[in-house]
């Protein structure tokens, strides 16, 4: 578990949705996946309005229906709606997908036109409303952040959203202990980058030495890390399954001083890496 600033503890491991919801013939495969990882205790489920105009929301109501009381919901807006007018429309229609009455942390998707002051207003404006008990920021850099903390209100952000993986580790620089010292954990989203950080041989070498696949060795990374939360996404029950399993498979200081000779840090600063 970690705790957000808020005082609420949440998993350090979760589940991603990005592009799940898009496939009609993998839904209900999809659905028994993120079933089988809140069993597994992965009971943090992200989604957005964004993933699949909605329908990765749908599909998430249909997996927590039941099981919603112990699930840590997720969701993100879109700049364009974070607005005081456009905000509560987006809010409302992301409640009725997910078939739910709050949603749990609710994220600006990235920064966009809108003045963040409006749009911490808007976050504010929710909260009263009982529609959303927390909410946070995603794809900030770090002068986002500064200026997110210097905006009335700003410092009640729960977390940044941001890719982080052992490919993509450029946040260490200056993001990561920025918000470290704000005591605001870090979401970290596309752990195996797209898949592509699973085919890279270094990986698969050092996971195989271990008797770990090296999605677990890319999980268990960011679970050694200080204020990080892991949010993999799988369709597959069985991939679910093997993510839980980092929990159980820590790596060792010798581990992390082998994957940074492989995969190392930053030099210096560098702009924010999305996806």
């Amino acid at each position: 578990m970690i705790t957000l600033p808020s005082g609420v503890g949440v998993p350090v491991l979760g589940q991603g949705t990005w592009n799940v919801g898009d496939d009609p013939k993998r839904r209900m495969q999809e659905i028994s996946a993120l079933r089988r990882g809140i069993e597994l205790g992965l009971t943090l489920v992200d989604t957005a309005e964004m993933y699949g105009d909605g329908r990765s929301e749908s599909l998430v109501g249909e997996a927590i229906a039941g099981v919603r009381d112990e699930v840590f919901l997720v969701s993100k807006v879109y700049p364009h709606n974070a607005s005081r007018r456009a905000m509560p429309k987006s809010c409302d229609a992301s409640l009725k997908r997910l078939g739910v009455d709050t949603i749990d942390l609710y994220l600006l998707h990235w920064p966009g036109g809108v003045p963040l002051a409006e749009t911490v207003e808007a976050f504010e404006s929710l909260q009263r409303a009982g529609k959303i008990r927390h909410w946070g920021v995603s794809n900030f850099d770090t002068e986002g952040m500064r200026e997110l903390w210097n905006t009335p209100g700003g410092e009640a952000a729960q977390t940044n959203q941001v890719l982080y993986n052992l490919g993509e580790r450029g946040i260490e620089w200056d993001l990561l202990p920025g918000v470290r010292e704000r005591g605001v954990p870090v979401m970290a989203y596309s752990p195996f980058d797209q898949g592509r950080l699973l085919k890279r041989g270094p990986l698969a070498t050092f996971a195989k030495q271990r008797a770990m696949t090296p999605g677990q060795v890319a999980v268990a990374w960011l679970l050694a890390q200080d204020g990080v939360i892991a949010i993999p996404k799988s369709g597959d029950p069985q991939r679910v399954e093997e993510n839980a399993a980092a929990l159980a498979r820590p790596l060792t200081a010798a581990d992390l001083q082998e994957l940074d000779r492989l995969f190392a840090p930053p030099t210096g600063p560098s702009p924010l890496a999305m996806l």
